[in-house]
């Protein structure tokens, strides 16, 4: 029996984890849950699940649970603020976290559940973006598995799997190009945000959505893979695959690339990361390969798409440039969902934000300087953009 906590239960990642424990066969247990405010959507889960424990972003959203909970004689904690996600991440009857909050907000509680010694699946790429060092240190040091959702990097450490950095040639990602690919920048000054909404092969969350768009989601996997892979930048190369079938790849010293294939559905790589790499019955839609009319690949438009180019230029850079660039992003994505940008300004605003702070970029990788910097380009950017 393998005890979870769910930090973003319902969110996309969380609640196709949920698909997984349903078919686990008894074998996972959900201890713990979070969410932001969706209070309608926790109580279902809350029926369905039974967990011990909850936690609320927002306050008037825990009081509510705790009322529903009370009212229904349901022995459940419920506690709110990050200091919430915090508790749930550090719970003595868990072994794993699967962090699939979205955000900068997944680092505090990321970092308390190492300390904890709690193995994370990790779906909050922005943790390793803005701390990679720090993350991956205390990791060690704690003997902590970090075990990759995104189906990228779940790719890659499959691929990997008997395998060692000596082996290894060069990183291969795959993106999908998003709803935009093939566009130019004529194009893009005149896209709505619906239409960058809607991705073409994968059902998420507005933030990653936008992200995908701009190709800033391939970046920030670029940045994680360095991380998480202890690989070169120069080593880290990103391929359009617009059937999103090939997940990502590895190129081997001699030549030989493995790749890792399989359906558009997240549940597989959540599946292989809560069992530590043990394959399960599956429970993602099977490959028809006759069906697979074509698999093509193309070189990514780094001039059109400028946010990729900056996350290899910051992640190069090293130090708090890379949390300069994620602060940013994420402001930069909810204005646009506020429609008080266009989806042409993201890029700018990230480049403004890295000439404003280049003198913040060389100081040391520490929880507080990162969380102090965040707050400081986050400010920055809505009095200049709102």
């Amino acid at each position: 029996m393998k005890n979870i906590s769910i930090l973003g239960a319902t969110g996309s990642i969380g609640t196709q984890t949920l698909d997984v424990i349903r078919n686990s066969n008894n074998e996972i247990k959900l201890i713990g849950i979070s969410a932001n405010s969706s209070v309608n959507k926790i109580i279902e889960i809350i029926e369905e699940f039974s967990p011990k424990y909850v936690a609320m972003m927002d306050e008037k959203s825990a009081k509510d649970i705790l009322k529903y909970c009370t009212s229904n004689n349901l022995n459940i904690n419920v506690y709110s603020g990050i200091e919430g996600l915090e508790k749930i991440a550090t719970l003595s009857e868990i072994d794993m976290v699967v962090t699939s909050v979205v955000g900068m907000i997944g680092l505090r509680p990321t970092i308390k559940a190492i300390e904890a010694k709690k193995d994370i699946a990790l779906a909050n790429k922005e943790t390793l973006v803005v701390a990679g060092e720090l993350v991956m240190e205390k990791a060690k040091k704690m003997g902590v598995n970090i075990l990759p959702v995104d189906s990228e990097h779940s790719a890659i450490f499959q691929a990997l799997n008997g395998y060692t950095e000596k082996d290894i040639k060069k990183i291969i990602l795959t993106a999908s190009g998003g709803p935009f690919r093939g566009k130019d920048i004529e194009y893009l000054k005149n896209v709505t945000v619906e239409d960058a909404l809607k991705h073409p092969k994968w059902n998420m969350g507005k933030k990653i959505s936008i992200d995908s768009a701009t190709l800033m989601n391939k970046g920030l996997e670029v940045i994680e893979a360095h991380f998480l892979f202890n690989c070169p930048y120069e080593d880290i190369e990103v391929v359009v695959h617009p059937q999103s079938i090939i997940h990502s790849m590895v190129e081997y010293k001699d030549a030989s690339v493995i790749a890792q294939l399989g359906s558009t559905d997240m549940k597989l790589p959540i599946q292989y990361a809560i069992n530590k790499k043990e394959r399960k019955d599956a429970v993602a839609k099977r490959l028809n390969f006759y069906e697979v009319e074509s698999l093509t690949f193309e070189k990514p438009d780094l001039d059109t798409f400028r946010c990729l180019k900056l996350a290899y230029k910051v992640g190069i850079e090293g130090g708090l440039a890379p949390c300069i660039l994620n602060g940013a992003n994420e402001e930069a994505v909810a204005l646009l969902l506020e429609r008080k940008i266009k989806f042409i300004n993201i890029p700018e605003i990230i480049e403004e934000a890295l000439k404003v702070f280049k003198d913040e970029k060389g100081k040391k990788v520490t929880l507080d300087n990162v969380i102090e910097l965040d707050g400081k380009v986050r400010e920055y950017i809505r009095a200049r953009w709102s």
